[in-house]
């Protein structure tokens, strides 16, 4: 019998270990496959998965772009999408997202209703995760396209209820988000607070654009770190 890979457990399982994985985020977008090769090559040595999603993509794109990078790469490539249409049964996994920080049912539960008919027949593993969006200094197109607003980061106690609240509903993993292209990440303050809270892995992006940004991020306790504009324009820096 062949063993069945759970992307998740191999999560939990860093987790576990204190193994900080690092997954690198492509907005479809923004994606040009002339020089998908190049883009593969210059993946950091250390990264352990590849996202594909943006607030908004063109219909079709994250089929093409996931395709491409499926060709190129032997890293798991997760789905981390905007809305329902993002979706591709190409992916390996799916972070099945709830944006738990803010109040608008559009991205608490319907866009997941009208996912499931795209996802129910697929082989797709579905990772429950609840998003925090937190604020990162400017408004991002998170916030614009969602219509909610960011927690501010004094706000811990608020950050910290919200991500138990999600553990606590069945979420598998948590998203701290600053939203991309932030000024500044996530505060260590804040990610080593609802670490301690939670027995899920937490992950962490939006904002980091150096070495010593994403080192101070996992210090804090983030199980994975998502970096994304800043790699995609070549501006992290070590």
């Amino acid at each position: 019998m062949i063993e069945v890979q759970s992307y998740l457990e191999e999560i939990r399982q860093a987790s576990i270990e204190n193994r900080k994985l690092l997954s690198v985020l492509v907005d479809p977008d923004k994606f040009d496959e002339n020089n998908a090769s190049e883009f593969i090559q210059k993946l950091p040595a250390e990264a352990s998965h590849i996202f594909v999603g943006g607030s908004t993509v063109e219909k079709g794109r994250t089929c093409e772009v996931v395709k491409v990078i499926k060709n190129l790469s032997q890293l798991p490539v997760i789905l981390f999408p905007g809305d329902h249409s993002q979706i591709s049964p190409y992916a390996d996994a799916l972070l099945f997202l709830s944006l738990i920080s803010g109040r608008n049912p559009e991205f608490l539960i319907e866009q997941q209703v009208r996912s499931v008919e795209k996802i129910k027949n697929t082989n797709l593993e579905i990772i429950p995760t609840g998003y925090i969006l937190i604020d990162g200094g400017n408004e991002t197109s998170v916030q614009k396209v969602s219509k909610t607003i960011p927690l501010h980061q004094d706000q811990i106690p608020q950050i910290v209820n919200t991500a138990l609240a999600g553990q606590y509903s069945g979420k598998k993993l948590l998203y701290l988000e600053a939203g991309s292209g932030a000024v500044f990440p996530v505060s260590a303050e804040i990610i080593e607070n609802v670490k301690s809270a939670l027995d899920i892995p937490v992950i962490v992006g939006g904002g980091i654009r150096s070495i010593q940004q994403l080192q101070k991020a996992y210090e804090a306790g983030a199980d994975m770190v998502v970096i994304g504009t800043a790699f995609e324009n070549g501006s992290f820096q070590g």
